[in-house]
């Protein structure tokens, strides 16, 4: 089967090429696979990074959106524009390793959804603040909607394809980071099978952090009541 790794692009102008080039180091050749980046015509020339070091690199399909923005709707265009039976999603500032990805795909054999979480052993962050912070948040997400997955947050993960399109993309596939927990919920009410594996995330070398804490606090949070209407009301299926 023939794997799309999705990456969703703002601003990594410092990041972009040598994540492609620690992907195509990490896949091994039995494996058929496709790199999409979408990016949100980033002013600080990633895009144009990406041209100049890969050219027309087969492996490669390059996307610049000059209206639309935003993270959920990046990764649905991603979604929609690529070939792959098996899809993977991940961050471009490092905090996902690439190294990981043929673990994830080969998984999928089992599982349902493979998920790179900082909270099963051995995983964890750099910045130790985050880590709790995010840590409580998600426990309070586990209090509040009854999932066993322990990272809501993640956003690295692995699906088969026709198991995402199954699920309405239109009422997951919006705001920011906030619809990994919408898609895990979904999933989880369907009964997909989910498997964790443990992710370390670095502190970024490069750039700046798109996630204000406060701002995405309040977001998120939002996000979750919503959701759990929707879920009571039986809107979200």
């Amino acid at each position: 089967m023939k794997a799309s790794i999705i990456l969703p692009t703002y601003n990594e102008k410092d990041n972009i090429v040598e994540l492609i080039q620690a992907i195509f180091k990490a896949i091994p050749p039995t494996i058929d696979y496709e790199v999409v980046i979408v990016d949100d015509n980033s002013p600080d020339g990633t895009a144009e990074a990406v041209v100049r070091c890969f050219g027309n690199d087969p492996r490669l399909k390059l996307f610049v959106r000059v209206q639309d923005r935003g993270l959920a709707s990046a990764i649905r265009y991603g979604i929609e524009h690529s070939s792959g039976e098996i899809l993977l999603f991940m961050d471009t500032d490092f905090n996902h390793d690439p190294a990981l990805l043929p673990q994830m795909i080969s998984f999928l054999e089992f599982y349902d959804i493979i998920i790179g979480s900082r909270f099963v052993m051995s995983g964890g962050m750099e910045d130790r603040f985050r880590q709790y912070c995010s840590l409580v948040y998600n426990w309070g997400i586990r209090l509040l909607f009854g999932t066993p997955v322990h990272d809501n947050l993640s956003g690295f993960f692995a699906i088969y394809r026709n198991k995402l399109l199954s699920m309405d993309l239109n009422q997951i596939f919006y705001g920011y980071g906030d619809y990994f927990i919408r898609l895990l919920m979904v999933g989880h009410k369907r009964g997909y099978k989910m498997l964790e594996i443990p992710v370390f995330y670095r502190l970024r070398l490069h750039g700046h952090s798109k996630t204000q804490f406060i701002s995405t606090f309040k977001k998120y949070s939002l996000a979750l009541l919503t959701l759990r209407i929707k879920l009571w009301t039986g809107r979200m299926r």
